[in-house]
């Protein structure tokens, strides 16, 4: 018998939840099974707008993710929903808009930031939707970073001692 003990959930927020979320989701949710946290941190992503509820992730984001080796069979796009707001302890957006998008909806009970503050190095505040440019490469290459630098935090957070200093840039 495994015995469960999510501490940490987390979800990850764009307008349509086939590019980006679903990305970071899978992202982390593979990073998070090779630290062995699975059973401390629960990862979910959702989109601002329910337009492609049901779906799969976009053939970019899929495409990706494979050849990272990045398990994504189990993503499927829903909407954010109020009860969200309530049900995790981490809502990270992909872009300003996203941020408005949730604060509209209402106050979250947990932390609203967005994704990339886990990653300032890089330079980006916002992370670009490859729905309109294509460049999924830079997507994966912003979420990736910013999923590192998340679960840096939550080691540091829960105290697993795995935790290590991020590099100065």
């Amino acid at each position: 018998m495994v015995r469960v003990l999510i501490t940490m959930r987390v979800l990850f927020i764009c307008l349509g939840n086939i590019c980006r979320s679903p990305m970071a989701e899978a992202i982390f949710r593979h990073k998070v099974e090779q630290a062995g946290l699975e059973t401390r941190i629960l990862c979910d992503s959702a989109g601002t707008g329910g337009w492609h509820a049901g779906e799969l992730p976009h053939r970019g984001t899929q495409q990706i993710l494979q050849q990272h080796g990045i398990d994504f069979s189990s993503i499927r796009a829903r909407q954010l929903t109020r009860a969200d707001l309530g049900a995790f302890d981490y809502l990270l957006t992909m872009d300003s808009a996203n941020l408005r998008d949730v604060r509209r909806l209402g106050e979250p009970v947990g932390t609203l930031r967005p994704v990339l503050e886990f990653a300032p190095a890089l330079g980006y505040t916002e992370v670009p939707d490859p729905w309109y440019d294509g460049n999924f490469a830079l997507t994966y290459q912003l979420l990736d970073a910013a999923c590192d630098g998340l679960l840096d935090h939550f080691r540091y957070t829960l105290g697993d001692g795995s935790y290590r200093e991020p590099l100065a840039p």
